[in-house]
């Protein structure tokens, strides 16, 4: 198989959307596809073939120039990146309304993502059970993540407490955090942390559907 070059990082950019191609090239699979070009796979997800191409020269050789992909090797290339394979163990921080939907669903889809653990600071949760998952004091967060080993963390916090949430994750030495406050957090540098704004994410799709959209029925009507 053909790896990147272990001294050359991957662009930030690119490693937040290899889940994206990841998944889509699982849907393919379960449909029977087994070979894809860039500008087909570009149209399914709405990323630029160009930036799939490039993505995809981090990884080595993957296609061929004329004849595209060959899907199930997109696919084992990428599952390793990601090691699928490998169980990932997740506490989550904060058990309001998005919190106990989390728990709820907790990955069914991906059996080697699991939600071990969850904390709150509310005496009225605390104690509680959601889908098998009991909910602890977040003050018992790093003897717990330890003895769960934790490796990430999904915390649900609002803004104006994530910056203590944070901390307390932090201190246990975990490095992975999604956050779903949308106000940013201070973290040392090893840390690694992403945002999900589902109100931007939201505007932005809107604004794409309202605009890009327009510009390509035009586009397609002065073609016709």
């Amino acid at each position: 198989m053909n790896k990147q070059d272990q001294n050359k990082p991957i662009p930030k950019a690119t490693a937040k959307r290899i889940p994206l191609y990841f998944r889509y090239l699982r849907t393919l699979q379960e449909s029977g596809v087994i070979r894809i070009k860039s500008k087909e796979f570009s149209q399914m997800i709405q990323v630029p073939s160009a930036t799939i191409r490039r993505d995809f020269s981090h990884f080595g050789e993957l296609g061929r120039s004329g004849y595209g992909y060959d899907v199930p090797y997109l696919i084992e290339v990428f599952s390793e990146i990601l090691s699928t394979q490998v169980e990932k163990r997740i506490a989550l921080v904060g058990v309001g309304n998005l919190g106990k939907a989390l728990l709820k669903n907790n990955f069914r889809r991906n059996e080697n993502l699991t939600i071990m653990c969850a904390f709150d600071s509310d005496p009225e949760v605390i104690g509680t059970c959601i889908n098998c998952v009991e909910i602890k004091n977040i003050h018992d967060f790093s003897e717990v993540a330890k003895k769960e080993g934790i490796t990430a963390v999904i915390t649900t916090v609002p803004s104006k407490h994530a910056q203590q949430a944070i901390d307390t994750i932090v201190a246990s030495g975990i490095t992975a955090i999604l956050n779903f406050a949308p106000d940013r957090v201070k973290v040392p540098e090893h840390v690694n942390i992403q945002y999900i704004d589902l109100t931007t994410e939201l505007q932005t799709l809107i604004y794409f559907d309202e605009h890009v959209s327009q510009v390509n029925k035009l586009g397609l009507a002065k073609k016709a």
